[in-house]
């Protein structure tokens, strides 16, 4: 226990402290680190992106906050923009702060719209720490949940069972969220057949489905969501991380039928949509299309996988920038040796999985680097 710092003592440190960032390296000393984990996925363009950089400092100057009780054209543009990028018919935007608050918002409309009172989420996922999306959460309850007792009632699809699902998925369901790429599990992207099955379903029984594409959205699976290799048109779509490019930033992307629904006074946030995070959504959707970092994610990611297995990976899961490396020890051992190398990767839910959330602007010379190091320490 740290008795010298007044921050709560609820995190374990890896040894090293940034002092700064630049691109997709970040600075401790006179250590220079390839990030491969981009903070939880949070870096979508890397460290001190000129684009980023001047348009938060010309919004700051120009206006700081607002909040909604007034309009501002900015968060209009985002809104535009933001719709723009996302899956066809995902046509109205409601701005938050965190992906589990677009969650919580998501589950919350979906219990009120249906009348019912039973959410379906599947085996494995991660959809935040608030009283609801904790409660989808996998596990949660054994472990850190708390409350003593849900907003509502919940059941877990077995992960990629569409027979089971087919099953679960009735009159009384209220919605399904999925992660189309499950990200702390390790990456484990689902079958497209199981997702469109989820779909399916929700349609026969008037349950609505939900796409959490917090860790997986805004680009980094290679598509600008990763719902889309599906097929399957959701209902809603939860959207954070990365789409500020470290601003605290969330949404929550609806269909206009969905909208229609609501009235003045349904949904409320004070810092939701505010000028400067609006200013960056606008920005990060623009340098992404702009300098084609998708398929930057895409050849790269390429690249990774036909490399493996290598060293201590045997098989690699994920889809573009969200992927697992599946190891023959201890992910932290890994995570440890390259660490040792100035290579920063994350963990999983599961402890033979090595998680790569690095920033969309990597280039082949880091990826190079990353395998190196692999094959370096499968030596060892």
């Amino acid at each position: 226990m740290n008795t010298t710092s007044h921050l709560l003592d609820v995190y374990s440190y890896l040894p090293f402290k940034p002092e700064a960032g630049e691109g997709v390296y970040l600075m401790a000393g006179d250590r220079r680190i390839i990030d491969f984990y981009g903070g939880h996925a949070v870096a979508g363009l890397g460290y001190g992106h000129p684009d980023i950089v001047r348009a938060l400092d010309a919004q700051a100057r120009k206006l700081f906050f607002q909040s909604n009780a007034v309009a501002l054209d900015i968060r209009e543009e985002a809104a535009r923009r933001l719709a723009g990028f996302a899956p066809a018919g995902l046509e109205r935007v409601f701005f938050v702060n965190s992906g589990a608050e677009a969650n919580e918002n998501a589950l919350r409309l979906a219990c009120r719209i249906t009348g019912r009172s039973r959410i379906l989420a599947i085996e494995h996922g991660f959809h935040g720490r608030t009283a609801a999306a904790g409660a989808v959460t996998w596990s949660s309850r054994d472990k850190w949940y708390g409350f003593p007792r849900t907003p509502f009632d919940i059941g877990f699809i077995p992960r990629d069972d569409a027979a089971a699902a087919e099953r679960l998925v009735d009159d009384g369901v209220a919605a399904v969220i999925v992660e189309p790429v499950q990200g702390l599990a390790g990456a484990h992207a689902l079958d497209a057949g199981f997702l469109r099955a989820i779909a399916a379903a929700c349609r026969r029984h008037g349950a609505l489905f939900i796409a959490d594409e917090i860790q997986s959205g805004m680009g980094r699976c290679g598509t600008a969501f990763a719902i889309e290799e599906s097929g399957v048109n959701p209902d809603m779509l939860s959207v954070a991380k990365s789409m500020a490019a470290g601003f605290p930033c969330s949404a929550l992307l609806m269909t206009q039928a969905l909208a229609d629904k609501l009235q003045h006074g349904d949904f409320g946030t004070t810092f939701g949509g505010g000028p400067l995070a609006s200013v960056l959504v606008s920005t990060v959707i623009e340098v992404i299309e702009r300098d084609r970092l998708m398929d930057n994610v895409r050849e790269l990611s390429a690249e990774i996988a036909a490399a493996m297995p290598l060293g201590p990976v045997r098989a690699i899961e994920g889809r573009g920038f969200l992927l697992g490396l599946r190891c023959d020890r201890p992910a932290r051992q890994v995570l440890g040796a390259l660490l040792e190398r100035n290579i920063l990767v994350g963990t999983s839910a599961d402890p033979q999985v090595v998680r790569l959330l690095p920033p969309l602007i990597l280039q082949r010379e880091h990826v190079h680097a990353l395998l190196n190091a692999l094959a370096d320490i499968g030596r060892g």
